[in-house]
């Protein structure tokens, strides 16, 4: 969801340095009732100890508005599952912080939707994964997930709330994408965002289904063109070396991001644990540790303090004269090699100069 999110202004006024957290995404439960063969966290449909509590979640709020007012990815697991999201969305609205929500569709009804987008939703994410019912549920792992989440948008669109459409992309659907691509226009869609299989997690059992980098500098090619053309925007997430493709091809829209893993980015864990990306699984602050005081957290990470540091990168990363836009997948550098500095593993050029 990162990408959507990419596309809000960071709210006026605010004085922040270039990687002070624009973005948090928040796995505020890990429960899920799906069972995704790509999961960063093994969820299961299961309560999971530990969670942050209400009045815990409250604090981090509080901590978050006097440092940066980051824009809040409310994720899981499944957010829905928290009772008191309502609550927490309203918590953090009235706080000036703003947020977008990524349900998996089983839960989203009407009237739950809307009390989301009253309290201060802007737009969701839903995860489509193949153009059929048979591929999306065979990769989500749980029969009538694509109906689920088809449901789901006609609600949104009921109500008026924003979405945009995630896919995760490996060679399972790589020749589905076009398809996919319709599917997220006719449902009303205002964007693809392609997310480049990261074998961490669950997905470790997948990593054979991970594209090549020459199959994956194929689907960046096609998204920028499809990027160009209207009626929906086509981005990608998890793909850093975007970034020297764009620039190389000269194409127009968009700039890629590239890898914003410690750089204006941070993930919560559903017990507080601070890390730079959901998929790089590396301990980076502990809340409970820091009497929920967020930039403390931060600001002391040995890990955040060592990714703004780009000319520090290994290998063909280290070299490269995009790093600094790109900065290559920390969590496949992190996974390939145990060191999350390691040149990223998916792009040809940091191969080759590893």
């Amino acid at each position: 969801m990162s990408n959507m999110a990419n596309r809000h202004p960071h709210g006026a006024g605010m004085a922040l340095g270039n990687n002070d957290p624009r973005i948090v995404a928040w796995e505020i439960t890990r429960r899920c009732p799906l069972a995704c063969r790509h999961c960063r966290a093994g969820a299961q449909d299961h309560e999971y100890s530990g969670e942050l509590t209400t009045d815990e979640c409250i604090k981090v709020l509080n901590s978050l508005a006097s440092f940066t007012r980051p824009m809040i990815i409310w994720t899981g697991g499944e957010p829905m599952y928290r009772a008191d999201i309502v609550e927490l969305v309203k918590a953090a609205t009235e706080r000036g912080i703003r947020s977008v929500m990524a349900p998996c569709g089983t839960l989203v009804e009407k009237d739950a939707l809307r009390a989301l987008k009253e309290a201060g939703v802007m737009a969701c994410s839903f995860s489509i994964d193949g153009a059929t019912s048979e591929s999306h549920d065979a990769f989500r792992g749980v029969p009538g997930a694509f109906e689920n989440i088809n449901r789901a948008m006609r609600i949104a669109n009921e109500i008026g709330m924003s979405f945009q459409i995630n896919s995760a992309v490996s060679k399972l659907n790589k020749n589905e994408l076009p398809a996919i691509r319709e599917l997220a226009i006719k449902a009303g869609a205002r964007m693809l965002d392609l997310f480049f299989l990261v074998p961490v997690g669950r997905g470790k059992e997948v990593r054979d289904m991970a594209l090549l980098p020459a199959e994956t500098e194929d689907v960046l090619r096609w998204a920028f063109k499809m990027d160009a053309e209207e009626p929906i925007s086509v981005r990608e997430t998890c793909a850093p070396q975007a970034v020297r493709l764009w620039h190389q091809g000269g194409q127009s829209g968009n700039k890629p991001s590239g890898c914003m893993g410690g750089k204006g980015f941070v993930f919560i864990s559903h017990t507080g644990i601070l890390q730079p990306c959901g998929f790089l699984d590396v301990p980076s602050g502990d809340l409970r540790a820091v009497n929920f005081d967020f930039k403390k957290a931060y600001l002391a990470s040995k890990v955040f303090n060592d990714l703004k540091q780009s000319d520090k990168f290994g290998g063909g990363c280290g070299g490269c004269g995009f790093r600094d836009d790109c900065r290559g997948c920390r969590a496949r550098a992190y996974a390939a090699t145990g060191d999350y500095m390691a040149a990223e593993t998916s792009c040809e050029i940091a191969r080759a100069g590893s």
